[in-house]
């Protein structure tokens, strides 16, 4: 799969924009602020409804105005479609895929597979567990629609249950019920835990090697899905935690603190490697995140680079050249020379200057 065009209207700080792209690599260069993270931004809210950055869509519109639209043509083997959104500030968005508007966001999920890459992936490893689940849910929703339902169903009953957890400090009387929202915590959270499991078990058969080829031999990686609950223990744990749970005014058990470990050569490097460690790991889970997609889905996915090539040194921007091969990928930078340098084939070049992109031929600049 691939995307052939982007159009945006009154999006950030483009009025018009009309980009087409190669299904080879492709160069945004320019100055900081001038708009290049913002058009990676608009490809992966066509492909999952949400921004990146967790920006609202009120936010994302340009000043001023009450909407913002995004038009996206794509391929998916040899098959052409179009995804139109309308981004509203008093209302929800409208999703349209070829010209049929659509109900639920679901529908959207798997039409384009994206994987964004920034500065900000490389501290993953030594973040809190939050980003790390949101690295996992952010791929799995992309992969799977019963996930999505599942993982949002779970958010809205744990909304529900704080919510009566905080009445019942109050008035007690309400504590009977608990168990109504208990029952679909577990059932929702359940589904949640499986899946989380079994992402991470795929996705370490498939980052041993590449973390070993990264570092020459010398180290050897584990994920490790650390569930906050057991599935068999799910339901118990939340009764006997009951009282705690009203004191603190929140459910203090479940998937919404997971975490997984990342364990290198035995010691678990968010607490115990070096910065070069966690950042080559990192790197790693997002090499391994590729190959996974492109396993599943049976094609490759887009790939969208935020100005991360200078983050990486020359081993790590040499791995990561070696993947982006025979995958279309945007790459924001400020100016492409080392690429050049890198020898990679650059199939289209854009310089990005106050919200215009123009195109740049002939290695002109």
């Amino acid at each position: 799969m691939y995307v052939d065009s982007l159009a945006l209207k009154n999006y950030r700080n483009y009025e018009e924009l009309d980009i087409s792209f190669s299904d080879g690599i492709n160069i945004l260069y320019g100055n900081n602020a001038q708009g290049k993270t913002n058009i990676l931004e608009a490809l992966f809210i066509a492909a999952t409804t949400k921004s990146h950055r967790g920006s609202k869509d009120k936010d994302i519109i340009k000043f001023e105005n009450e909407e913002a639209h995004i038009r996206v043509n794509m391929k998916k083997r040899d098959v052409g479609h179009r995804v139109d959104m309308h981004l509203r500030k008093n209302g929800s968005k409208g999703v349209a895929i070829d010209g049929i508007s659509i109900k639920k966001s679901t529908e959207l999920f798997g039409m384009i597979n994206m994987i964004f890459f920034s500065p900000e992936d490389l501290s993953i490893v030594k973040n809190g567990p939050g980003e790390r689940r949101r690295f996992i849910d952010m791929e799995i929703c992309q992969l799977s629609r019963i996930y999505y339902n599942n993982l949002q169903n779970y958010n809205k009953v744990l909304e529900q249950r704080n919510n009566l957890i905080r009445q019942i400090y109050y008035n007690p009387s309400l504590k009977e019920t608990l168990d109504i929202w208990d029952d679909q915590l577990v059932n929702y959270g359940t589904a949640v835990i499986r899946e989380r499991n079994n992402f991470i078990s795929m996705l370490n058969d498939i980052i041993k090697d590449i973390h070993n080829k990264l570092t020459s031999g010398k180290e050897k990686i584990d994920l490790k899905y650390e569930p906050n609950v057991e599935i068999e223990d799910f339901s118990n744990v939340l009764l006997q935690k009951r009282e705690a749970d009203i004191k603190n005014g929140s459910t203090l058990s479940g998937p919404q603190r997971d975490d997984f470990g990342i364990i290198i050569n035995d010691k678990d490097v968010r607490l115990f490697g070096s910065q070069g460690q966690q950042r080559t790991a990192a790197l790693s889970l997002k090499l391994a995140e590729i190959e996974l997609v492109k396993k599943i889905i049976n094609d490759t996915p887009v790939l969208l680079l935020d100005d991360v090539m200078s983050e990486l040194d020359s081993t790590r921007r040499n791995a990561l050249l070696e993947t982006i091969k025979g995958i279309q990928t945007v790459i924001t930078c400020t100016g492409y020379d080392d690429f050049i340098r890198e020898r990679i084939s650059i199939d289209k070049i854009y310089r990005i200057e106050n919200g215009v992109a123009r195109e740049v031929r002939n290695g002109a600049k």
